[in-house]
Formats: structure tokens, C-alpha cells, sequence
């Protein structure tokens, strides 16, 4: 076991592949898009939207005999993948033709009416990564949901979940906060595939859409992502690998706060800090945690972009052991209760947004008041192990 999880960490960075799984774009393809034929199609996507030989979904359904590829639709980052996070998208054409690239991250969040007019279907195809506040599923479930006011089918090229679907962790999103980054009532990390999730949003939204799921074949729920034998594609400029996609989990929530995540530097999410932190000893603190799966180093950085840009941070480095075994949302917690008593004037976590990266609002009272980790962690495992529970149903995967 210990050499496979060490080839784990070795083929993420080299992206060799050990085993075969067929995205839902690879199955479909294999039909020859026969379900597709006769009809007007949008495609939600981008750059990671590929078959396993690397074409484009765009240029598979564009070459389909009896597909019309209509529209395109783009979420954050772009079609690209490579505009940073929170930027507007625009609108512009693929390349070469006259399809447009709507914007779903532009003046709507939702495809219009006048983007729908005339289509069949909507097709969604891009790699989520198994976080709640990745905005990737927000941008589906807006879409099914006008889909299904239109009437539109609604097909889910389905793909694996990068860091698994065995695990699940965090607290369920309180009802009563919706945003965004805070769409869905689901853990922090939900094990979910995409395909499963908008069953989840389709039933638990009464959105009686009219969906269907490409399953994806050969994938199982305890999966690496290196055991599918799929290149990974980066799906924002800061996700770059598992590895990052995986740690993004927990070290994500630090990005409301005035800690850095270590974007501008060559790994962001494996490594967080600040000017003003001890990095040398929360890292000690840390390792005195003895948390499965990873061990900590304290480390300076220098962002060249992002919070702190040019400015030297005192930080610490997430080094993985075992990716099976760790606990991303335990990490932040422990992290962010020992940065907290380590310099309480400052460090500032931003209320208003926390909520929606924590999935509680009761998170700053207990957090607030000194409260230790263990109790806090506590609550967000009994609420993992409830989803875990409710879940069942729509899972499409073993």
C-alpha cells in the first residue's frame, strides 16, 4: 500500500498513466453521439472538456454527423481555463467559426432565455473538483435549472471526482445561506461526481428536469485519480494538480481570511502563511497534531501575485504522505485554531464570507470563543456521516 500511495505522488507530478476509465465524452463518442443526432445542441465546457486522446468536445461535437453544435457556454476562468479566479468572463466565438462562447461568469451566471432559444439540448462536460465552493457546480446547477424551465434535455458527460468519492468531509451547507460559492446543501467535500450531483440538485430541488448522465466507465469511488489513467487538465490557473485539487478541500477556507493560500507561488494550496506568522512554530504545533497523511515544514514565500504580492511570508508547506489517508477540513481547522491563540490580533478571518466556505454561521461563535479543535471537528464529522448516509441513493458508482 505504501508503494502504491508513493506512485501516486510520483505519477501526479509526471502524469503517467497506470489504469483505463472512460469519461462520459469517451463513452458517448463511442456511440457515435447517436442520442445527439437530429438535434440543435449547447455545450457547457472548457479547457479539461477533452476525450482521452485530448480532442475537445467542441471539435468531436462540431465534426458529429447529424449534431449541430449551436453555443457554447463558459464558466469562470473561461473557456480557457486560464483567466483568474474572480474575474469577469466575456463573450466571444470558437475559433475559426461562428459559434458563439457565452459567458456564464459575465453579465449572467445563468444561460437566457435568448441564449437557450432554439436548442434541444444542453450538454455539460468539464472536470469539477469535489468541492463545494468550486464554482464549476454552481454553474451546473444554474444551468439545469434552465434547462428545465425551457424544457431543454439536460445530459451530464460524467467524469471522476479528482480527490475521490469515498471520502467525505466537512458540515452540510446551512439552508439558509446561498451564494454562488455556497450553492448546494452538501459537505465541504461531497465524493460526489458531477453526474451524481445534479441528480442530488434535479430531486432535491423538485426540478423535474428532464436529465440524463453519461456514466463514466471503469471508475470506482476509491480511486486516485492517477489509478483512472486520465491526463489530468488543469481546470483553473491554480489548480494545477490532484495534489492541489485535493488540499484545495481544506486549505481553500483560509482564502477568507488574511492567511495566503500561496497563489503567485509555484504550488499554491500546499502551502498557506502570512508576514506576520510564526510559520516555524505552527508548523512544530502541527506536527505535534500527528494528522494521518501528512507531516508540515515551515517555509518563506514570496507571492507574485494574489494577497501579500512582493511580500516575504513566513508559511508553512502541506507535505502529502499518503493521500488516502488525509484529512484536508482537519488541517484547516487545527491550522486556523493554532494560528488564532499563536497571534489573535492578527489574524482576521472575514465573517461575512466564512459561512459560505464553512457551511455554518455558527462557525464564528465557536471559533470566536477559543473553542479547541477537536470539538469543533467534532461537529463537521457528524455532519459528514449524515450526508454520507443521504447520499446513497443517487450514487451511480460503487
Amino acid at each position: 500500500m505504501k508503494t502504491f500511495w508513493l506512485s501516486f505522488l510520483l505519477l501526479t507530478c509526471f502524469g503517467n498513466a497506470i489504469a483505463g476509465v472512460r469519461t462520459g465524452l469517451d463513452v458517448l463518442q463511442s456511440e457515435g453521439f447517436a442520442s445527439l443526432r437530429g438535434k440543435r445542441v449547447g455545450l457547457i465546457t472548457n479547457n479539461t472538456g477533452v476525450n482521452s486522446d485530448g480532442v475537445h468536445a467542441v471539435e468531436l461535437l462540431k465534426n458529429a454527423e447529424g449534431v449541430t453544435l449551436a453555443a457554447i457556454f463558459s464558466p469562470e476562468h473561461g473557456f480557457s481555463g486560464q483567466i483568474e479566479h474572480g474575474r469577469r468572463v466575456s463573450d466571444t466565438s470558437y475559433t475559426g467559426t461562428q459559434i458563439p462562447i457565452y459567458s456564464l461568469y459575465g453579465d449572467t451566471k445563468r444561460p437566457t432565455a435568448d441564449m437557450l432559444k432554439g436548442l434541444d439540448a444542453l450538454v455539460f462536460d468539464m472536470q469539477d473538483i469535489g468541492t463545494r465552493f468550486y464554482t464549476y457546480i454552481t454553474t451546473m446547477g444554474y444551468a439545469l435549472e434552465e434547462a428545465a424551465k425551457a424544457g431543454i434535455e439536460f445530459i451530464v458527460l460524467d467524469r471522476p471526482n479528482p480527490i475521490g468519492g469515498a471520502v467525505v468531509e466537512g458540515e452540510m451547507l446551512d439552508g439558509s445561506i446561498r451564494h454562488f460559492t455556497a450553492y448546494y446543501s452538501i459537505p465541504t467535500r461531497h465524493g460526489l461526481t458531477v453526474g451524481e450531483l445534479a441528480r442530488w440538485h434535479n430531486e432535491k430541488a423538485a426540478l423535474n428536469a428532464r436529465l440524463r448522465v453519461v456514466p463514466v466507465n471503469g471508475w470506482k469511488r476509491d480511486m486516485g485519480w492517477v489509478q483512472t489513467g486520465l491526463k489530468f487538465v488543469p481546470p483553473s490557473p491554480n489548480i494545477r494538480t490532484p495534489l492541489a485539487a485535493l488540499l484545495y478541500s481544506g486549505i481553500g477556507v483560509f482564502e477568507s481570511t488574511n492567511i495566503s493560500v500561496g497563489r503567485g507561488t509555484p504550488s499554491p494550496f500546499e502551502i498557506f502563511g502570512a508576514p506576520w506568522m510564526d510559520g516555524k512554530q505552527i508548523a512544530k504545533q502541527l506536527n505535534k497534531k500527528h494528522l494521518p497523511g501528512v507531516r508540515f515544514k515551515a517555509e518563506r514565500f514570496v507571492p507574485q501575485k494574489d494577497r501579500y504580492v512582493n511580500e516575504d511570508c513566513s508559511g508553512v508547506r502541506v507535505i502529502v504522505t499518503n493521500p488516502e489517508k488525509i484529512r484536508p477540513t482537519d488541517i484547516v481547522v487545527h491550522a486556523a485554531c493554532l494560528i488564532r491563540d499563536r497571534h489573535p490580533a492578527e489574524f482576521k478571518p472575514r465573517w461575512e464570507e466564512m459561512p459560505r466556505m464553512v457551511g455554518t454561521r455558527e462557525f464564528e461563535a465557536l471559533f470566536s470563543s477559543g473553542t479547541s479543535a477537536e470539538p469543533i471537528l467534532e461537529r463537521l464529522h457528524a455532519s459528514a456521516r449524515e450526508f454520507h448516509r443521504l447520499r446513497e441513493t443517487f450514487l451511480l458508482y460503487q
